[in-house]
């Protein structure tokens, strides 16, 4: 990968702002750890509708896409009540669609946890995973750019 077309990727981003709930804390008021798989996703779908392939867009268009690898680094604590940003940069399309992910305090910009997923495309009259990411994809990502 190219640095400008490095640099071009990092354009495709989204935010999801949000608040920790008092339901996802322990009795610590600290949010328990499997909850920001919650929190990434929600962002991740911010991200999708952006690029015009959304979890609906993808099933009508014959796909699917599971998640097959998953990681998050636990930076500093979320807390109740405590105003968040995460953001989500499309990473890599053409094989795989890989997702980076970083949560902040909104108000100081601290980075909290970050993470990234990867997701294969897969053929849902078949069940076949597929090599690479399907054309309708694609265009919709040259069409951010």
């Amino acid at each position: 990968m190219t640095p400008s077309h490095w640099a071009i990727l990092q354009m495709i981003s989204e935010n999801y702002y949000m608040e920790v709930p008092f339901f996802d804390v322990d009795s610590m008021h600290i949010a328990w750890h499997g909850h920001y798989c919650k929190y990434i996703e929600l962002a991740r779908c911010k991200l999708l509708e952006k690029i015009g392939y959304s979890y609906h867009d993808m099933a009508s268009s014959g796909y699917s896409f599971p998640i097959v690898d998953m990681r998050i680094k636990y930076v500093n604590p979320l807390t109740f009540g405590q105003q968040i940003t995460i953001k989500a940069t499309l990473m890599e399309w053409q094989v795989r669609l890989k997702i980076s992910y970083v949560i902040c305090d909104s108000e100081s910009e601290q980075k909290l946890t970050q993470a990234h997923t990867v997701q294969a495309a897969v053929n849902n009259k078949t069940g076949i995973m597929q090599l690479q990411c399907p054309q309708v994809l694609t265009d919709r990502v040259n069409a951010c750019l």
